[in-house]
């Protein structure tokens, strides 16, 4: 991550892109700095595509302004941008082998056979592939391989900033857990900026030294993945997050609010200020279930209504008795709790535990 008061490699002012009048970027201002992995998520249709189209130079935006190291490269076309892209297609060419494809930047450029092939074998070094790929066919690479030989590619046009529109998309789930930690040391190794397009919350929270979240074409909120998920702006941001428990409240007494369910109070951690409404937010893994709820701030009777297994974690499923809200609890597979469904149980979390926000 850059350092506090480092200077922004890419500038970001009031980026606004419409087509006719659909907005599907709206006012977007953000400073990312040089060496940062920094990903923008958000759900189909919440403007990240079209924002990193006009970030490498595939759209023009309609207002704003796009600054690397203070240049304005609104007008620089994209092969003439000091950046690469690497697409969820990957782009690569079928017919050529794998090292065709990763000299392919550098033959452009005009770099002789001798300085190519060794860029070339640098390269499948460092993304772990075998140097003797260098004359494999593409077509006979493996998903994950042919990641690896457009990242090669990418790198080998040694670009300011790579970009990257969805990369693991189409991968099965462990191949895309072991190269989400690829690519974040592949990004310390090489200390090059990276900026990441993904609807995966795992993913961004996985890689990122921060994450901005856009919706309906606006970055509603930037932050390290520690500060969005423990600290979200609003109810949009805390569920995009991960499954959450959600009440709407109202301002009660000093640092208490009141759900506008049941009636139900809940303790804050501290005061809330000029807060009147919103909404409570509570993780699972910080509510507690049984003997382990006693004595905590916040409690709620409920019966067990189910649980799930989800592979380290044990989810359970509690019907609150005074209004049927289903309260969501985490425990690790370790820690399993001794119930049975049906039985009437006490959850509880701490108040410092206790997320509140206005919308």
């Amino acid at each position: 991550m850059t350092e506090a008061g480092a200077t922004p490699i890419l500038e970001l002012k009031n980026m606004v892109k419409k087509f006719g009048d659909f907005v599907a970027v709206n006012g977007v201002s953000l400073e990312i700095g040089d060496g940062e992995f920094f990903t923008i998520v958000g759900p189909s249709g919440s403007g990240k595509t079209t924002m990193i189209r006009m970030l490498v130079g595939m759209d023009a935006p309609t207002g704003g302004d796009i600054l690397l190291r203070g240049e304005r490269l609104n007008d620089v076309p994209a092969n003439r941008r000091p950046t690469c892209m690497v697409f969820q297609s990957l782009a690569l060419f079928p017919h050529k082998s794998v090292g065709e494809n990763i000299e392919f930047p550098m033959k452009i450029a005009g770099a002789d056979p001798a300085t190519r092939r060794r860029r070339a074998d640098e390269l499948l070094d460092q993304l772990r592939l075998p140097r003797d790929y260098y004359t494999k066919g593409v077509d006979q690479c493996s998903g994950g391989e042919r990641q690896r030989v457009a990242l090669a590619r990418a790198l080998a046009f040694d670009p300011q900033i790579l970009f990257f529109d969805e990369p693991l998309a189409s991968l099965d789930f462990r191949l895309r857990k072991t190269l989400e930690k690829e690519l974040k040391d592949i990004h310390r190794e090489t200390g090059k900026t990276f900026v990441y397009i993904t609807h995966s919350l795992e993913e961004a929270m996985v890689m990122s030294d921060r994450i901005g979240i856009m919706h309906h074409g606006e970055m509603i909120q930037i932050g390290t993945p520690h500060e969005i998920y423990n600290r979200p702006r609003n109810k949009f941001v805390a569920q995009f997050m991960g499954e959450v428990n959600i009440r709407p409240v109202t301002r009660g007494d000093a640092a208490m609010v009141r759900s506008t369910d049941d009636e139900q109070t809940y303790r804050l951690g501290r005061d809330p200020g000029d807060f009147e409404t919103g909404f409570l937010i509570i993780r699972p893994e910080v509510v507690k279930i049984g003997a382990a709820a006693q004595g905590l701030d916040n409690q709620v009777s409920g019966t067990l209504f189910n649980d799930y297994s989800l592979g380290s974690r044990l989810q359970y499923q509690v019907r609150s008795l005074s209004d049927g809200y289903q309260w969501l609890i985490e425990k690790l597979q370790d820690e399993p709790f001794e119930g049975r469904f049906g039985d009437e149980v006490v959850i509880g979390w701490r108040a410092e535990d206790s997320i509140l926000v206005r919308e």
